[in-house]
């Protein structure tokens, strides 16, 4: 199995948005193991319809939950017990685009998290950073987490308006490739997504690191 891993610094920060660029540039399927929330679409659908790939390219979730909280919350509140050994991906033939819920440390189970997932699956990791104020100390952290647990990082995508001097410091600090900075677009469509082009070889990287 080849492909990546995405995460963000926290919620709402372009995970699903990466990952339907990604699958825009890519040949791959992708695969939310656990969804939480489904309105006014799940991420898959939002995945399907902005990258504009076929159906049988977007793999069944393992868990779907009823509403937008975290999952370990949601599931508790649905009667719904995630087993950790459960998550496991679907078969694909092709290179695969995981996305994970929230951040890094948002638990899936009583004792499970995000990036005991990602270690679980041993696919470079991209973490998806806001450009805004607050980011530094989220990303730093973020990859603080990854290097500890020994996990490949593939890079940062940067999601928001163009903010040089926190890029700056991601990289400095954060010592991290940026894959790419994906402005907010007025319009989301396969072909603003494909006009994003990556600073680095994605089909390469993900090669090599898996």
């Amino acid at each position: 199995m080849h492909g990546f891993f995405v995460t963000g610094t926290d919620t709402d920060v372009g995970k699903t948005l990466v990952a339907a660029w990604l699958l825009a540039h890519l040949d791959a399927c992708y695969w939310k193991p656990v969804q939480a929330g489904a309105e006014p679409e799940t991420d898959s659908a939002t995945v399907r319809r902005l990258a504009e790939i076929p159906a049988d390219r977007i793999l069944p979730e393992a868990y779907l939950l009823p509403e937008a909280m975290a999952p370990h919350e949601t599931a508790r509140r649905a009667g719904i017990a995630i087993e950790f050994d459960k998550l496991v991906p679907p078969p694909c033939d092709r290179m695969l685009v995981v996305e994970g819920a929230g951040g890094l440390m948002v638990p899936l189970t009583d004792d499970a998290y995000v990036i005991d997932l990602a270690e679980e699956l041993e696919l470079p990791v991209i973490l998806v950073a806001r450009s805004t104020l607050g980011t530094i100390n989220h990303t730093l952290l973020s990859l603080e987490a990854i290097r500890r647990r020994g996990l490949p990082l593939a890079g940062v995508v940067i999601s928001g308006p163009e903010t040089p001097h926190n890029r700056a410091a991601i990289e400095r600090y954060g010592q991290a490739e940026i894959i790419a900075e994906i402005p907010w677009l007025d319009s989301v469509t396969r072909a603003t997504l494909l006009a994003i082009e990556p600073e680095i070889d994605l089909a390469k990287l993900a090669r090599m690191a898996a």
